[in-house]
């Protein structure tokens, strides 16, 4: 096992890393910014094909650059997540039973949380959503 091989990160953890400098920028980086701010000695095509599949998911915005593009976290998160778990829910026919029963899975303060949000959100009319 010295081929480096047992300090590889999986390939997730290496998604979180690219999110997290992502998250932390306050501009749109270039893949060679990116890997330069994980740290770690990535190929450049790594790190690029990395990028653009986050951007092909709607993850990532990305604009042109001088050579290339550059990208940026199109949400924070919590974002993300309600993107998935909306996602999750609009696959289910039986929608009813799915939110029951996630409901029935919150913690106490989790389930206090949510009735205070729909609560808060059934006063605004205009349909908005935060």
């Amino acid at each position: 096992m010295g081929d480096g091989q047992d300090a590889r990160r999986p390939h997730g953890g290496l998604v979180a890393d690219v999110l997290a400098v992502l998250w932390a920028a306050r501009e749109p980086m270039t893949p060679q910014q990116v890997n330069a701010a994980i740290g770690r000695d990535l190929a450049r095509t790594t790190v690029t094909t990395i990028l653009t599949r986050l951007h092909e998911k709607g993850m990532l915005v990305r604009t042109r650059a001088v050579r290339g593009f550059a990208y940026a976290a199109a949400d924070d998160a919590a974002g993300l997540a309600a993107g998935r778990m909306r996602r999750e829910l609009e696959r289910e026919p039986r929608r009813d039973l799915v939110l029951k029963r996630f409901v029935s899975s919150l913690s106490e303060g989790d389930e206090e949380a949510l009735r205070r949000m729909l609560l808060e959100s059934g006063g605004d009319a205009s349909g908005a959503h935060a």
